[in-house]
């Protein structure tokens, strides 16, 4: 993808924390940085500005920004970004996440010369939630929407909902998602460190490793994970569950170090906190678990499977663009622990059949998880509306 023209246009990307920036979007700025735009993060400030530094992405604060259920503080978050962007004045504002995806793109879209996308990463309501929560979630994407030139949506049911709601084709693109295939491809894992891995986290050779990384939060299927532990405990004792991720207490539904602690001892599961090198503990691994309830387009699975590990994930939306059912792994209902538990038991018990699986992922994964692509097509948006903002400017 070629560089943009001179002039160094000012690219903002909008998240709630600084997380999101840092782990989820950083390779991505710094190719957009490589690519000729000054790009500015914005969020809560929090622990990985430095990181964000480092990688020499610029970052301001939006000190009201947060991720509980707060209106009032959510709407001193909307006036301290309107009078950022102001002051910045850029040329695109890039938003992300549920709230800052709808304030931000009310917001950016009152700022003249300032052309406004916006990444789905998953709508926060489903066919099967009741019709209060649709309507408030379906209204307010309708709404926000009408303020963006585009709308980059991570899944292809999303997409097609976001059609049905009257968002123009002509704005919805399908995105994807991706990650670093050279960094997660298990023939860069040293083998003495996968079993010195394995021995850290209590997986003897005979054992079978399940592990399910992600935020400490119930909606994250954690209440499935360690009933279907607990079942297994007696009939899959060979069974070792792992959980990775970090504890999200400013969520309504967070995950309590009480209940990680009961889920150890009543279903033997070991809580790893939050790790880097993750490549290394994917590749300890002999099964993965995700058993979310609703889903964008989950990028731990997404490792997994670029690591050759088999995938025994919830059958949302999401989850379904991952998981190949049957071929790279296996699909569950949704809040199903007894179903959790019987492809746990199912897939820990065939060793082949986790090889193969394992192998049809990782091909699945050189095909559709490639980063650059998603690099390529946001790059190509961006260049899409580059004119519409400079002629919005000169008209300010």
């Amino acid at each position: 993808m070629s560089a943009v023209p001179s002039g160094r246009p000012r690219l903002v990307h909008l998240t709630t924390t600084d997380m999101s920036l840092a782990l989820l979007l950083a390779p991505q700025l710094r190719a957009f940085a490589d690519a000729g735009y000054e790009v500015v993060g914005v969020s809560e400030p929090g622990p990985y500005v430095g990181d964000l530094t480092a990688a020499g992405i610029e970052h301001r604060p939006l000190r009201h920004a947060t991720r509980r259920f707060a209106p009032a503080q959510d709407a001193r978050a909307g006036l301290e970004l309107a009078k950022l962007l102001r002051a910045l004045r850029p040329t695109i504002v890039h938003t992300h996440n549920p709230k800052p995806g709808v304030y931000g793109r009310i917001i950016a879209r009152t700022v003249r010369g300032t052309a406004v996308v916006n990444t789905c990463h998953g709508l926060y309501a489903l066919p099967s939630d009741p019709w209060s929560r649709r309507a408030a979630v379906y209204g307010l994407e309708r709404l926000a929407a009408t303020c963006s030139h585009a709308e980059l949506v991570q899944n292809r049911e999303d997409l097609e909902t976001l059609a049905r709601l009257g968002v123009p084709r002509r704005k919805l693109t399908l995105l994807g998602n991706g990650i670093d295939l050279a960094r997660f491809d298990p023939a860069t894992v040293d083998p003495q460190a996968v079993e010195v891995t394995r021995h850290e986290v209590g997986a003897g050779p005979a054992e079978v490793l399940c592990g399910t990384v992600g935020r400490l939060v119930w909606e994250k299927g954690y209440r499935e994970v360690f009933a279907a532990a607990e079942a297994l405990r007696g009939r899959a004792p060979h069974v070792r569950m792992v959980t990775v991720g970090p504890l999200d207490p400013d969520k309504g539904d967070a995950v309590t170090a009480l209940d990680l602690d009961s889920a150890r001892v009543l279903g033997g599961v070991r809580h790893l906190g939050f790790r880097a090198g993750m490549e290394r503990l994917y590749a300890a691994m002999d099964l993965f678990v995700i058993a979310s309830h609703r889903e964008g387009f989950p990028r731990a699975a997404m490792e997994a499977t670029a690591m050759g590990v088999p995938v025994i994930a919830t059958d949302v939306r999401g989850c379904r663009e991952v998981v190949d059912d049957g071929v790279t792994g296996v699909l569950v209902p949704v809040g199903d622990a007894d179903a959790l538990a019987r492809a746990v038991e199912r897939l820990a018990g065939d060793e082949d059949l986790r090889r193969r699986m394992g192998r049809a992922g990782r091909t699945k994964a050189r095909r559709d998880f490639d980063q650059q692509r998603v690099i390529d097509i946001t790059l190509g948006t961006y260049e899409r509306l580059l004119p519409l903002a400079r002629t919005s400017r000169m008209a300010a």
